[in-house]
């Protein structure tokens, strides 16, 4: 079965069998960081990935970084400006691309520029960076040498077939351009050498490849593409194994380095290990909190917190809510509560498979639950245009117990998304939430407005 063939095939049975087999990936299961409710930054990122199958329209401001002020590189509108192969233009529009995103229009010239350049960029899921680097990959192909010169990593063997369907699709009119999967149940002959120009792959088993089988020659690569950039450093395994095959690459390859987030110490290492790198990175929406009014109500117990919820919920017109816990074992007790008291909830945690909370977020996408309650795991990047207010039924803290501000940009981004009017409610049970309370209010410099939840002309007012 060729590759192409292949990448067709397991996607198309992707959303049914989305667990990662450790049993037969010991990489993996050493690699991989579980979050407290049990979903991995990995599968989070395939879940978008699947999730936003169309291309998100931002229009956000571009940051564009760039070592040399006086490059003549400039945006595109069109991808025939481009002067690309006829056959990977005609495989674009194949793709359903017409016009280059706000991403692509400025990091493509960079991407195929001569001499190559390097890049680290950053972009919500959906945004059309995989088809940004994949085009890059594809233009950078000499078909007439037969030995890899492209080398990409995903963090796990689902997120390595995502980047191959659209490989695929991509160079379906470059008959000449061969791929291969080094990924789990593709096994190669140790002594014999690789012919395919590019690679796709899991970090282990490119290191196994290319140092320990020697069929591929990593001195030979000419473009290395990290996919998922944050997920791959920040993870333990991963780290070390990229470390590893970085250092066998020529000193002329081009280094791409593609993901939805980086957090300062990730774009610090980023930046070491990419030297001379263009930096592109597109405002996250939720990092303007201009139009969200973020409020916090005191609380007593648990039992008043959800009496809370209540009366905002019956005080003020909602289209559809996400509230925030903790724990699992909390979000199951509101749940439970929500749904006896007649509220159309659904739940999403970490316990579910990928699939499950697919179906989940599908409901609640189509409106047949109003109320989404979930731990962190929904915490980045997911879009629901209905959503009027986010509560913090419990306040997101770090392991050592202070505000974990990212985590609260993230949760709270979820309203007001494309430029409307949110809410926040955060509810305060204790002297040490509050100081939580307060860190965050001063870290954003926003305010955060004390409510009384059982005053119901005062919450009408925020809904106004």
């Amino acid at each position: 079965m060729d590759w192409a063939k292949k990448a067709e095939d397991q996607v198309s049975k992707l959303v049914s069998n989305l667990e990662i087999d450790k049993k037969d990936d010991s990489e993996e299961k050493k690699a991989g960081t579980e979050e407290a409710d049990g979903a991995s930054p990995a599968e989070t990122s395939l879940m978008l990935k699947i999730i936003r199958k169309g291309l998100v329209e931002s229009k956000l401001d571009l940051e564009v970084q760039r070592q040399d002020p006086n490059s003549p590189l400039h945006s595109v509108k069109t991808f025939e400006k481009l002067h690309l192969k006829p056959e990977i233009l005609k495989g674009i529009y194949a793709m359903g691309f017409n016009a280059p995103s706000k991403i692509q229009e400025t990091a493509l010239p960079l991407l195929l520029a001569d001499p190559p350049q390097n890049m680290i960029a950053q972009s919500q899921s959906g945004t059309g960076k995989t088809a940004a680097f994949v085009l890059a990959m594809l233009s950078r192909v000499d078909t007439k040498l037969t030995h890899p010169q492209v080398l990409c990593l995903s963090p796990t063997y689902e997120l390595a077939i995502q980047t191959g369907e659209a490989a695929a699709k991509m160079a379906q009119f470059c008959p000449d351009i061969k791929l291969k999967f080094a990924v789990r149940g593709e096994d190669v002959e140790p002594g014999t050498k690789l012919t395919e120009h590019i690679i796709i792959g899991t970090p282990g088993k490119v290191l196994d490849w290319g140092l320990k089988f020697r069929v591929i020659d990593l001195k030979k690569i000419r473009v290395f593409v990290l996919d998922e950039a944050d997920v791959m450093i920040a993870t333990q395994g991963h780290h070390d194994q990229c470390i590893r095959i970085h250092k066998q690459l020529p000193a002329k390859c081009q280094m791409l380095f593609f993901s939805a987030t980086y957090d300062k110490d990730v774009m610090e290492f980023a930046q070491h290990i990419v030297p001379e790198a263009n930096i592109i990175r597109l405002q996250r929406e939720e990092e303007s909190l201009d139009n969200i009014k973020q409020y916090y109500v005191r609380c007593r117990s648990e039992d008043e917190k959800y009496q809370a919820i209540q009366n905002i919920y019956g005080s003020i017109t909602i289209g559809q809510a996400i509230i925030f816990c903790h724990t699992r074992k909390t979000a199951g007790w509101l749940a439970g509560k929500m749904s006896s008291d007649g509220h159309s909830v659904a739940v999403l945690s970490g316990d579910l498979t990928v699939e499950q909370r697919l179906a989940v977020l599908d409901r609640f996408r189509i409106g047949l639950e109003k109320v989404l309650i979930t731990t962190n795991v929904l915490s980045r990047g997911i879009d629901v245009e209905q959503v009027t207010i986010v509560v913090n039924f419990d306040l997101p803290m770090d392991a050592k117990g202070r505000a974990d501000c990212e985590t609260y940009l993230h949760r709270i981004g979820r309203t007001g998304r494309f430029g409307k009017n949110g809410i926040a409610i955060n509810l305060i049970d204790s002297d040490k939430a509050m100081v939580i309370c307060r860190a965050i209010e001063d870290h954003f410099k926003k305010p955060i407005k004390e409510l009384n939840a059982d005053n119901s002309e005062e919450i009408e007012k925020i809904g106004s």
